[in-house]
């Protein structure tokens, strides 16, 4: 915060107060003429005003809050750049990575700030990693009939997933649905850890400049013929032949390869739409995603817990 709007809080803030207690003084003071308990000449309706003052105990009080403002405000930070008597802060605000996060926790510790956050996430970890250890050593193919294992794995897949999974599992475009049984990478117990863990990165590229319009056409009427999609002979038969080009990450019968993350073509499952406009859109340009790396994030610990929720999702399919 600049020194500008710092000294600007600290002014109204402090004159706020300063306001209400002369306010006060001012209330307290008998400026009628009229001797306190006397009556004022004043009545409404059969009521007679009497000059009564402020009640002792509603005074007291008022001169309570006041004080209580400025110890409050003297010990939190609250004016403006003051960062209080305590050190005291809800967050480290400024860190723009999780490596400077943790910077900042850790000179707040050795510092002697109390930042809130870091102090609850402190807590946290004494109080529930012996918990998720205990889990990790159990494998992903026994823990996942832990009712009470899979219900942690899904809080952490709510919190750390559904952005882009949905908080069904079931995806959207762009975004594989973790349900059916259809996996780019295997959904096997170790890749669901290996992908959490590490991450993916895949990159579908653009044909239209090795193909041009019409082997585009042809390539996209192959391609949706692989899955028993009714499509052009005449162009299935000519992109059958240009194939050749796709088969070496999608394999010759195009059932993918998981080694490269190449979907699987002949399962009619599409991650970016299957209407012949998004197959073409595909083909032409491209496709390029990114599944993030959760092992600077998450313990291995919770990733194995999250790993057997995901794990959990697809074993009646």
């Amino acid at each position: 915060m600049s020194s500008f709007w710092s000294i600007w809080i600290t002014v109204i803030t402090l004159g706020t107060i300063l306001g209400c207690y002369l306010l006060l003084r001012w209330c307290l003071l008998n400026k009628t003429g009229i001797e306190e308990g006397d009556n004022m000449h004043h009545s409404f309706d059969g009521i007679v005003e009497i000059n009564n003052p402020l009640p002792r105990w509603w005074t007291i009080m008022f001169y309570m809050v006041i004080v209580w403002g400025l110890i409050y405000l003297a010990l939190y930070p609250g004016l403006g750049n003051w960062e209080g008597l305590w050190k005291w802060k809800s967050s480290n605000q400024n860190v723009q990575s999780l490596a400077e996060s943790r910077e900042a926790t850790k000179r707040g510790f050795e510092e002697g700030y109390l930042v809130e956050y870091d102090r609850q996430m402190k807590f946290a970890e004494e109080r529930f990693d012996p918990i998720f250890a205990e889990y990790a050593k159990v494998p992903v193919t026994e823990l996942v009939n832990d009712a009470e294992a899979i219900k942690v794995g899904q809080r952490l897949f709510l919190q750390n997933c559904s952005q882009c999974h949905g908080s069904d599992a079931r995806g959207q475009r762009g975004f594989p649905n973790l349900t059916d049984n259809d996996w780019l990478y295997g959904g096997s117990p170790e890749k669901i850890k290996e992908t959490l863990l590490n991450g993916r990165s895949g990159m579908m590229p653009g044909w239209l400049d090795a193909f041009g319009e019409q082997g585009i056409e042809e390539i996209v009427a192959y391609a949706l013929s692989l899955s028993g999609r009714q499509v052009d002979e005449q162009l299935k038969n000519a992109g059958e032949a240009r194939f050749a080009a796709c088969a070496a990450c999608h394999g010759a019968d195009g059932k993918g390869n998981q080694m490269l993350g190449a979907p699987n073509l002949t399962d009619n499952i599409w991650l970016y739409g299957a209407s012949h406009k998004d197959v073409t859109e595909t083909l032409k340009y491209g496709r390029n995603g990114v599944m993030p790396s959760f092992k600077d994030r998450l313990s291995e610990d919770k990733i194995h817990v999250v790993a057997t929720y995901v794990y959990s999702l697809s074993q009646d399919k």
